[in-house]
C-alpha cells in the first residue's frame, strides 16, 4: 500500500521532516497555522512549512481552525493513511484522530512525559535539565498524552539557548522519524503507555515572561536568558526603559541586594537572592545589540543609583 501523508507543523522545526519526508513518501498535503503580521511594518510573513511546501510543489492549506468544514473536507479529498505533526499549534480533533488508517504521529521536542505542552524546550532549559531529546508518540484526543512510539535523548550543554537547542533537536527529530517510521507502519514497535506520576507541563510563553525578577538566584535568571533566546527574549525595567538581555551568566560574586545594579569585572552586573548576574550582551531601548563593555562605555551611571 502506498503511503500517503498529510503534515502538519508550522515553524522551522519542522522543516528537517518535512524534507526528509518528502523525499521517501507520498505527501498529499501540508496544514499549516495562517500568515501572520511580522516585524515593524506588519506585514504578513507565511509559517517556513508552507514556504518550503510551495516550493516542492506540496499543496497547502491554512486554517484558523482545523474543525472548519472547508478544512475537514479537503483532508478527507487528500485521503491520508498517516497524518505527521510537528510543532502544529493545534489540538486535533478525535474525528481527524480517526481519520488515517496509521493515525496520528507528533514529532514531540522532549522526553515525554516530561514537558507536555506548548514550550518543551524552552522548559527544558529553564528548569535546568541535563538533557532533553525527541519522543515520536501516537496521538490522543489529550495534550501530549498518547502512547510513546521511540525516543532519543539529547544533552543540553552550558552555553544552549532555545536558539541553538531547537536547531540541533529539529534535525534529531527528523532522523529519528524516518528511522521509526518503516518498523511503525510494519508494526513492529510496540506502544508504550506514558507515566502519569512523571508528567509536567510547558505553558505557552508569553512575551511578559521575559521580564527578570531578582529574587530569584542567580542561576536561575542565567538559565531564563538561555531558554528564552531567541523569543520571547528576556530584560528588565531601567529609568523606565526596557533593557534587553541577549546573553548573561551567573557569577558568585557578592550580591550587593536583590535588584541592585553594579560593576564586576568590567562588566554590568546585578544583585540577585544568590549571586548576581553578570551581563554579556544586551539592548538597550532603541539601539542595537551590543557588548556589555561596550553599554558601560555609554552608560556611565550604571551602579550609582
Amino acid at each position: 500500500m502506498e503511503i500517503r501523508i498529510v503534515f502538519m507543523g508550522s515553524p522551522d522545526f519542522a522543516l528537517p521532516p518535512l524534507t526528509a519526508l518528502q523525499q521517501k513518501y507520498a505527501v498529499a498535503g501540508v496544514v499549516t497555522q495562517p500568515d501572520r503580521p511580522a516585524g515593524r511594518g506588519r506585514t504578513l510573513k507565511a509559517p517556513p512549512v508552507k514556504e518550503l511546501a510551495l516550493s516542492l510543489n506540496i499543496p497547502v492549506i491554512q486554517p484558523q481552525k482545523l474543525s472548519q468544514p472547508e478544512a475537514m473536507n479537503q483532508l478527507r479529498a487528500w485521503n491520508p493513511n498517516l497524518i505527521v505533526v510537528a510543532a502544529f499549534g493545534q489540538i486535533l480533533r478525535p474525528e481527524l484522530l480517526e481519520l488515517p488508517r496509521y493515525g496520528c504521529l507528533n514529532i514531540h521536542a522532549s522526553l515525554l512525559p516530561r514537558w507536555r505542552g506548548a514550550a518543551p524546550i524552552n522548559a527544558a532549559i529553564l528548569h535546568g535539565d541535563a538533557q532533553t531529546g525527541i519522543t515520536i508518540m501516537k496521538m490522543d484526543p489529550g495534550l501530549d498524552t498518547g502512547p510513546i512510539i521511540s525516543q532519543s535523548a539529547i544533552p543540553i550543554e552550558a552555553d544552549d539557548t532555545a536558539g541553538s537547542l531547537f536547531n540541533r533537536m529539529a534535525d534529531l527529530g527528523a532522523a529519528l522519524f524516518t528511522e521509526t517510521l518503516p518498523d511503525y507502519l510494519d508494526g513492529k514497535f510496540p506502544l508504550q503507555a506514558q507515566d502519569e506520576s512523571l508528567a509536567t507541563y510547558a505553558p505557552m510563553l508569553k512575551s511578559q515572561d521575559g521580564q527578570l525578577d531578582f529574587n530569584q538566584p542567580a542561576e536561575a535568571l542565567a538559565r531564563r536568558v538561555r531558554a528564552f533566546n531567541p523569543w520571547p527574549g528576556t530584560f528588565l525595567i531601567r529609568n523606565g526603559q526596557r533593557i534587553k538581555i541577549h546573553r548573561a551568566h551567573a557569577s558568585d560574586a557578592t550580591s550587593p541586594g536583590c535588584g541592585v545594579l553594579f560593576i564586576y569585572e568590567n562588566q554590568p552586573a546585578i544583585g540577585a537572592a544568590a549571586g548576581s548576574l553578570v551581563l554579556d550582551i544586551i539592548q538597550p531601548a532603541g539601539k542595537r545589540a551590543m557588548p556589555a563593555e561596550t553599554f558601560l562605555r555609554g552608560t556611565r551611571d550604571w551602579g550609582t543609583e
